[in-house]
Parts: C-alpha cells; sequence; structure tokens
C-alpha cells in the first residue's frame, strides 16, 4: 500500500488515515527525516493515526550545542534554513489547528 498522491505532509497524513481506514489498519511505522519527525508526529496522530517513530537522516552528531562550525558555512546556513522553516511550519499548524501542541512528542 502506497500513499503517493500528496503534496504537504498534512495532505499525506488525511490521505494516509483514509489508505489505513479502507484497509482496516490502525498503526503505522512512521519513517521521516529526524528533523521532521515532531511536526508528523503531530499530524499523523491528530489525523487519528497511532504512529510509532522511526527517525532517519540525521542532520547532527545528537551533541546539543550553540556553536557553529566556521569551516563549514555553507552547511551552517543550510541546517540553520531546516531549523527555522521547521519551527515556523509547527508555529503556523499549530496555529491553524492542524497540531495540538507547538512541539509534538
Amino acid at each position: 500500500m502506497k500513499e503517493n498522491t500528496s503534496r504537504t505532509t498534512y495532505e499525506n497524513s488525511v490521505n494516509t488515515a483514509e489508505l489505513l481506514k479502507a484497509k482496516g489498519l490502525e498503526n503505522c511505522l512512521l519513517i521521516t527525516s529526524a528533523f521532521h519527525m515532531p511536526r508528523s508526529i503531530g499530524l499523523f496522530r491528530r489525523a487519528g493515526i497511532a504512529v510509532t517513530p522511526w527517525p532517519v537522516d540525521y542532520r547532527t552528531s545528537g551533541v546539543a550545542g550553540l556553536s557553529f562550525d566556521f569551516t563549514q558555512p555553507a552547511l551552517n546556513a543550510q541546517i540553520t534554513t531546516t531549523a527555522a522553516r521547521e519551527w515556523i511550519s509547527l508555529t503556523a499548524y499549530y496555529l491553524a489547528g492542524r497540531i495540538d501542541s507547538l512541539f509534538p512528542k
């Protein structure tokens, strides 16, 4: 079973919920990039799908800190852009009522 008509994560959550319901399924493994997992979890749970998160495509080493590697400015810009887009999207989806909390767990 494959859902390939969606253009956004929101549409994917709604369309996947319909597919699962049509097949009599309730739970699924949610595989997406680690940076995108909070928003995806919020959307899929809001669509009524119990998900088990499986984050992939990690963009960091896992060591938290507020520093830049000044030897790779392009990479810094890319990571900052990705993070900003996700935070803006989380805020927008929360304000639009598409997710139940600003940072779904």
